[in-house]
């Protein structure tokens, strides 16, 4: 089983990276497409010239090297990474699975930080693109913390693999999978060896970060309108 898991930033990406990495028997790879998505665009993100050097930034290099030697392959893809000039054949043969977050949430986690993303930052439209041409799964991260384990299951069974009760947990420390910008941007999840639970309540936006997030909701309801519900 081939997987191509697609969320946009400030999810809960990373853990549910490692979820699938417990289990023993998947591969797992750590957003593939960064390297080529930052060459390919000249953004400047923090360890910018690190992650270019440690990975493969033309993109039919990097579709060429996605197998794994275990019965699944897990990508975790960040959806705005696959811009222009992106071929999107390769993912013709996975099976897809959509991570989302409520836009307000990823917005306050942006401003927390002191960053002012875009709508094209948050992946929104290009998640909702990729879902349309591909389909899939669709999982909201929020759902996944308030029930880990209902939800796996249903992932699992929507998937056609076996849910296994060690995706539950994983070591901590981070996984060698991990991409070397891993220390600009997992710290907390690899202090982490669950998914964190609940949520508390919706942060409030005013000003810009209210018009983005009234902007990207449109994307987020088409998405979670087709959610794996929890029984």
């Amino acid at each position: 089983m081939k997987i191509a898991a697609w969320s946009g930033p400030r999810n809960v990406s990373t853990a549910l990276m490692y979820s699938f990495a417990a289990r023993g028997d998947t591969d797992v790879r750590d957003e593939p497409f960064y390297a080529p998505y930052l060459a390919m665009t000249g953004i400047e993100h923090p360890g910018r010239d690190r992650i270019l050097a440690h990975r493969l930034a033309d993109p039919c290099a990097v579709i060429a090297g996605l197998t794994g030697s275990s019965p699944h392959l897990y990508l975790k893809l960040m959806a705005h990474h696959m811009v222009e000039g992106i071929d999107l054949d390769w993912a013709a043969d996975f099976s897809h699975l959509h991570l989302v977050r409520h836009p307000a949430r990823v917005i306050a986690s942006y401003t927390a930080r002191s960053e002012s993303p875009t709508l094209e930052d948050l992946g929104y439209p290009r998640q909702l693109e990729i879902f349309e041409r591909f389909g899939g799964l669709v999982a909201l991260s929020s759902d996944i913390r308030a029930h880990p384990e209902a939800m796996l299951r249903r992932i699992c069974e929507g998937l056609g693999i076996d849910f296994m009760a060690r995706m539950l947990s994983w070591p901590r420390g981070g996984h060698p999978a991990d991409g070397v910008w891993a220390r600009h941007r997992y710290g907390s999840v690899d202090a982490t060896t669950c998914f964190a639970g609940a949520e508390g309540d919706m942060p409030d936006l005013t000003g810009h970060d209210a018009d983005l997030c009234v902007d990207a909701m449109a994307y987020y309801d088409a998405l979670a309108t087709h959610r794996v519900a929890v029984d």
